[in-house]
């Protein structure tokens, strides 16, 4: 395995959380996974990926990596003091996306224009790093490439913190993507549901290229009004 080996908990094991853990397992590191059905919930699947079984405390205790792969709106349902003890160097990745009228239920704050990962990092109190968002289910379980395979897809990695995000980056190449540089949590609004970033199986270069041409000013407006109609996100 390229990189170092690290412990590795995974809250969520659904499509999005489910493929991760499956591919990290598979890459050597030590994999925590945990689901809102508590340890025994997640014991089948932890063993048919080789990875542990636990329950949200222990997928956040003693780990370099902490991925939240749950919806958005669930972040709220956390517990309040989950990350209390968990050292400030450890690296939190945010998954979610928000889908209001779909899947969601509303967040004033989201819908009124705050990037959706500034507002997880205000719920659980700390750093986040936005990341394996804007990639299909079936893209990161089925189309990862080794590194230097040409045309390989990108994933857009932000966040504030250089030493996560490098982190993160770390884990989208070892994913089987190239990790491309978003720039700030405040900047992932460009990763978000109805941008050009999102969903649509780029590389590197057309994930940078395709990035600026993202508007906030347009994007919310435009979001909103798919989702009346039940589209989730803009055709590629």
């Amino acid at each position: 395995m390229e990189g170092r080996i690290m412990k590795i908990g995974i809250i969520g094991t659904g499509n999005i959380g489910g493929a991760l853990a499956r591919k990290l397992s598979a890459a050597g590191h030590d994999v925590r996974v945990a689901n809102s059905s508590g340890t025994e919930g997640a014991r089948a699947f932890a063993r048919e990926i080789g990875a542990e079984p636990t329950d949200v405390h222990g997928a956040v205790a003693g780990v370099n990596v902490i991925i939240l792969a749950i919806p958005l709106p669930a972040m709220r349902e956390l517990p309040a003091n989950l990350f209390d003890r968990v050292p400030i160097e450890t690296t939190i990745i945010d998954t979610s996306n928000y889908y209001p009228g779909l899947r969601d239920s509303r967040i004033p704050e989201i819908d009124d224009g705050l990037t959706e990962s500034v507002w997880v990092a205000r719920q659980i109190g700390r750093p986040v790093i936005k990341a394996f968002n804007n990639a299909l289910a079936y893209t990161l379980a089925e189309l990862g490439k080794p590194k230097g395979t040409p045309s390989r897809l990108a994933i857009a990695v932000a966040g504030d913190d250089v030493r996560s995000k490098q982190t993160a980056m770390e884990l989208v190449n070892q994913a089987g993507f190239d990790p491309v540089d978003a720039g700030s949590l405040e900047d992932s609004w460009r990763q978000q549901p109805s941008t050009p970033s999102y969903c649509c199986d780029y590389d590197a270069r057309g994930s940078r290229c395709g990035n600026p041409w993202s508007c906030r000013h347009e994007a919310g407006p435009v979001a909103r009004a798919l989702r009346e109609v039940g589209v989730e996100s803009l055709p590629c």
